[in-house]
């Protein structure tokens, strides 16, 4: 397949977001170790509980997934360890994509971040609700 200008240094993310079990597994691992620099880390998460429910439409999903898997990927174009900049263009990318779907991602996956946030995210924690 070849890939469309768009998506041109995005091919990781995109071959990541396609296993469900393993963006799961990797974000909470990834969120708990770098989530006190996070200043979007309730979007993020609203955004995985999104992603994860079974209410969602698929498109939504894998626009959420994808940008959920460039989080998670040990490279990107901005090294994450960078400071004040290594999160710039994952926060970027996040916020295109819930631009792009903003309407799916609910009050009651905004409320189960803020939830997350507050107790503290546990690593492997599971999305509560429609999940």
């Amino acid at each position: 397949m070849a890939s469309s200008e768009h998506t041109v240094g995005f091919e990781p993310a995109d071959r990541l977001a396609q296993d469900r079990d393993s963006v799961r597994r990797r974000f909470w691992i990834k969120l708990k170790r770098v989530m006190a620099k996070l200043p979007f880390a309730e979007d993020l998460l609203a955004a995985y509980y999104c992603a994860f429910d079974k209410e969602t439409p698929r498109h939504v999903q894998a626009s959420l997934l994808g940008a959920i898997a460039y989080f998670i990927l040990p490279f990107d174009f901005m090294p994450d360890v960078m400071p004040i900049l290594g999160f710039t263009d994952d926060a970027a990318i996040l916020a295109t994509a819930i631009r792009m779907v903003a309407s799916h991602i609910t009050p009651e996956h905004r409320e189960a971040a803020r939830a997350a946030l507050k107790r503290g995210v546990e690593t492997g924690e599971e999305p509560q609700g429609r999940a």
